[in-house]
């Protein structure tokens, strides 16, 4: 994409609005507002419960090695602790420790903060809990429920970046798997879906543009599972029809493990790396599922005329290994 004026007013107008508070239902009008809640109420009763209201308990060692575990920490929503699974080899958190313990031929401890339901506005209390682990590595799920809950997106970006800032500080890589697109969940209707959507997608953009700003990187959900969903939903879906399978868990788990081992440097950093002003590439991202953003220099400058110089880089999607 060529940068022009025109896409610049573009790319901060959809990632930089719900950072500054744009968007939301005061925009819509009350009669919109009614059919919007009223659809969600159904969409919920359509969805019901998953199994528990949390995910199975899956803090532990991970990988078959010698050597000083890599400590690990999830936080987040029902994403990061595998809410739907009864097993915990088929969580998120278990699936990425065990693939990176692989990978660096080290154990990985793995504490899980995350809890189901939670908002960005939570994630103060999760960090306190991880920080006392002393992670070199946190991976953020957050984002969903600050949509169904009609936060403000500006209040929870900075709950996120405080989070995000905290770890950075105590000396932990950050990774941040953006607000998944909820129109790619069956039970929500039209017009719901269609809001759900332009609302996810915007939070998305500026989580990224707030993470990077703060020292990690971002993963981007978007419709990460969304072509599986309709072509294949009694596979993807778990039985409430709202959260993923066991399936679903690993292709999260796919779209993460790589930016984990880029940044604790068992990976090098893929080349040639593209460098795009930070609005643009987390305008692009939030479109894009899989799509990494993280910062960068260009001619040895971290900003530019338009801003925090940002790297976009699509992941082909990889295979995770066996278990150790």
């Amino acid at each position: 994409m060529i940068w022009t004026p025109g896409v610049a007013r573009a790319a901060r107008r959809i990632a930089a609005a719900a950072a500054v508070g744009g968007g939301g239902l005061t925009a819509l009008g009350a009669a919109t507002y009614g059919l919007l809640f009223a659809e969600g109420v159904l969409a919920r009763r359509i969805v019901g419960r998953p199994h528990g209201m949390e995910g199975p308990p899956s803090d532990g060692v991970y990988g078959d090695f010698d050597g000083e575990p890599i400590r690990m920490v999830m936080l987040g929503d029902s994403l990061s602790v595998g809410l739907g699974t009864t097993d915990p080899a088929e969580t998120p958190g278990v699936l990425i420790a065990s693939g990176l313990a692989i990978i660096a031929e080290r154990p990985v401890r793995l504490t899980v903060a995350g809890k189901s339901g939670a908002v960005s506005a939570e994630l103060g209390d999760q960090v306190d809990q991880a920080l006392r682990s002393r992670p070199e590595v946190a991976i953020i799920f957050i984002g969903a429920n600050d949509v169904t809950t009609q936060t403000m997106p500006a209040r929870a970006v900075r709950h996120l970046q405080k989070a995000v800032w905290r770890l950075r500080v105590a000396g932990a890589e950050v990774i941040v798997g953006t607000c998944p697109d909820l129109g790619t969940v069956r039970p929500i209707a039209q017009p719901l879906r269609w809001v759900t959507r332009r609302w996810s997608r915007q939070l998305a953009a500026a989580q990224t543009v707030a993470v990077v700003e703060a020292g990690g990187r971002t993963v981007a959900f978007a419709d990460l599972l969304g072509p599986e969903f309709d072509t294949n939903p009694t596979e993807m879906f778990g039985l409430d029809r709202f959260h993923p399978s066991a399936q679903g868990y690993l292709q999260v788990a796919y779209a993460v493990l790589p930016s984990v081992c880029t940044a604790l440097e068992l990976w090098p950093e893929p080349q040639p790396r593209r460098s795009e002003p930070i609005y643009l590439a987390a305008a692009m991202a939030a479109e894009e599922p899989g799509a990494e953003v993280s910062a960068t220099r260009v001619a040895g400058r971290a900003t530019g005329v338009h801003g925090r110089w940002a790297t976009l880089l699509r992941r082909r999607p990889v295979v995770m290994p066996d278990d150790a």
